[in-house]
């Protein structure tokens, strides 16, 4: 049976704006007639993928997000001494393994970005090294020599890819990421500002060296996690114990990690004020319906965990338990879990 790891995650915001639109303004979104700020899942996935705690706990098991892998390979068979039309060539032949090559590049790149992992990166270099020394390979065997359906890079494992051309090699995400948004009614607001050239003198002109604005937002946000743990472990070719350093880290970035956007200009590091754990075979549910009707009042964040746990409740009274075994990290409790328990309650899931 399924096993599901789920996180339920209340962070709050200070003035910012760490995920924007097309014209630089916070994303929005609209909930129960309300408009709220919001958080891409895309934006919160390379958050994750890009924080210490995936970087210190899982490195060597991460993939890159990539056009220039016909890069690599290039400046790799160079320092081989490889002939440069040579190598040029090689380059195109081995990088597009993970997709049509972009025609208006001047180098082998691909056309859209590919999820590669390590493994595949060195196997790429492998294969390029073989063909510069004029081993013939059949061209229909290429991929299969590279392109890998279960490895050990962590994030690919939980974030998933699609591989348009060479869909067997698709991954299917084990961790499903929502977006995240405000538990109240939230704005943009626009921030319109000024700066003095410094060596410009009141002679010459007493105005600003330059005016322009900026939007920004801040609120309680809310965001739902899921992680399949049984595809995780399959999609990591069994290796336990690498899921549960995954899953570790995962909940550590999930307390800690947030985009980046416009941090020089708001220094915003927020931590989440409230997660909630929840393991076990039960059908997944988010928490989502606790925040149609906006909270209100004067203590967001206050508001928005007893709602939380109000519709726990009144699920579990429904539907029965959500899950077999929980943890809560709650800053506003008498009694809480510290992170290092959360982050051991979600490794122990690979193990369970």
């Amino acid at each position: 049976m399924t096993r599901f790891l789920q996180f339920h995650v209340l962070t709050p915001y200070p003035p910012s704006n760490p995920n924007r639109d097309d014209q630089g303004r916070p994303k929005m979104a609209h909930l129960g007639g309300a408009p709220r700020l919001r958080l891409s899942s895309q934006s919160i996935k390379r958050a994750i993928r890009v924080s210490p705690e995936f970087a210190a706990g899982l490195s060597g098991h991460r993939g890159e997000r990539t056009k220039r892998l016909g890069d690599v390979i290039l400046s790799h068979l160079e320092q081989q001494d490889t002939p440069a039309e040579k190598a040029a060539k090689i380059a195109e032949q081995v990088a597009a393994i993970f997709g049509k090559l972009d025609k208006k590049a001047d180098k082998a790149q691909l056309a859209t970005l590919a999820f590669i992992s390590p493994d595949e990166r060195q196997l790429a270099l492998d294969l390029a090294d073989r063909l510069a020394n004029g081993e013939a390979i059949d061209e229909n065997a290429l991929k299969k020599l590279v392109l890998r359906h279960a490895d050990g890079a962590v994030d690919i494992a939980m974030f998933g890819r699609m591989l348009a051309d060479a869909p067997d090699y698709n991954r299917e995400a084990a961790v499903q990421v929502g977006h995240a948004i405000t538990t109240h009614k939230a704005m943009s607001e626009e921030d319109w500002f000024t700066a003095v050239d410094d060596l410009k003198t009141r002679e010459d002109d007493a105005g600003a060296g330059h005016i322009g604005e900026h939007g920004f937002g801040s609120g309680v946000y809310y965001l739902y996690v899921c992680v399949n743990v049984d595809l995780l472990i399959e999609n990591l070719q069994g290796d336990r114990e690498l899921a549960a350093r995954g899953l570790e880290a995962l909940a550590h970035a999930l307390a800690t990690a947030t985009p980046k956007g416009k941090q020089n200009s708001h220094a915003h590091h927020p931590r989440a004020a409230y997660l909630r754990a929840e393991l076990g075979a039960q059908a997944p549910r988010d928490l989502t319906g606790a925040f149609f009707k906006a909270v209100g009042g004067d203590d967001y964040l206050g508001s928005s965990i007893e709602r939380l746990e109000d519709m726990a409740k009144k699920l579990t009274d429904v539907y029965g338990p959500a899950c077999d075994d929980l943890r809560i990290l709650n800053i506003l409790g008498s009694k809480t879990v510290t992170l290092k328990d959360i982050a051991a309650f979600a490794a122990s899931a690979a193990n369970a």
